[in-house]
């Protein structure tokens, strides 16, 4: 549910003359602006940018961002876990950003990239070009407590991490969407997509961003389920679930409930807890058996992350 809340930031804003490429803010909050002064300024290598102080208000995180600092800021909100995915309209935020070189040297303008690499040449430095993209890596603006990041560039920034999550080498989170509590991260989370706590999103495992077949309800796992190896999800998960490793569940897949027979969509199962997913591995039929019990439990000691 979106916040009906005010927020503020304060930061360092690098423009050209016809656009905004990134704002930075050390300083925010939600409710009103507290007391403070902006950030100094330190200028750009690259001609033709500056970098100018910035100071933005929300009035409202249910309504639509205004400017390119107030998506900016609702993605910094997230990362630094003072909002949760979907409690701040983000409805049109890529129009608002524009499409940025990341480079060891700041962003860049992408059709400035080459001369900016002569720049360095000439200083004996190496530019190193991170992506193209609208959005940044997460830890070039934001670093979480209490989480493992392996691969940085596998986190956009409007990841929300709860402290203990730990995202492997080849885990991905995009913006407004993560974990909300301590979690394993192996595979891919779209952006929209909630894991709860406890829970395993395995190597090489996805979650769609919304109901597969083109529906509007967003995907989330609940606490203590584990999405298996290459296994993937079209349908949200309760708490307590297992997708058997390989078996790719969309919402429109014809699934046996093997206490009855019945075969029904597996959409009509979404957000259930408690169920085991997996392939007949004699008839190769998608089947949904109901589990007993509490889900999987992580290993305490890879998510003691302090």
């Amino acid at each position: 549910m979106q916040l009906e809340q005010p927020a503020w930031g304060r930061g360092l804003a690098t423009v050209t003359d016809s656009q905004i490429l990134d704002v930075w803010f050390p300083q925010l909050g939600l409710g009103a602006p507290e007391d403070g002064s902006l950030p100094k300024v330190a200028e750009p290598v690259l001609s033709g940018l500056r970098v100018e102080p910035v100071q933005t208000v929300i009035g409202s995180l249910a309504e639509p961002a205004s400017n390119t600092a107030d998506a900016w800021l609702r993605l910094h909100l997230l990362s630094h876990r003072l909002i949760r995915p979907h409690q701040a309209n983000l409805d049109g935020i890529f129009g608002l950003l524009n499409n940025v070189a990341w480079t060891s040297a700041g962003p860049c303008p992408p059709e400035r990239v080459d001369q900016l690499r002569l720049l360095l040449r000439a200083e004996g430095r190496h530019l190193a070009v991170y992506g193209v993209d609208k959005f940044p890596r997460m830890t070039d603006y934001v670093v979480p407590s209490g989480v493992r990041i392996a691969d940085a560039d596998r986190v956009r920034l409007g990841a929300h991490l709860a402290p203990g999550t730990t995202v492997m080498h080849k885990g991905f989170v995009n913006f407004n969407a993560g974990t909300l509590g301590a979690s394993m991260v192996e595979g891919s989370i779209s952006a929209g997509v909630v894991v709860g706590e406890g829970s395993d999103i395995g190597a090489g495992a996805s979650i769609m961003g919304t109901l597969s077949g083109g529906g509007q309800i967003v995907i989330s796992v609940g606490e203590r389920s584990l999405v298996g190896a290459n296994a993937g999800i079209g349908i949200a998960l309760g708490d307590d679930c297992v997708v058997e490793a390989g078996c790719y569940v969309t919402a429109g897949s014809k699934v046996t409930l093997t206490e009855t027979g019945e075969i029904v969509k597996a959409s009509a199962l979404s957000g259930a807890s408690n169920v085991l997913f997996l392939r007949n591995s004699v008839t190769g039929a998608l089947e949904a058996r109901p589990r007993k019990g509490t889900g999987i439990t992580l290993n305490p000691t890879l998510h003691s992350n302090d």
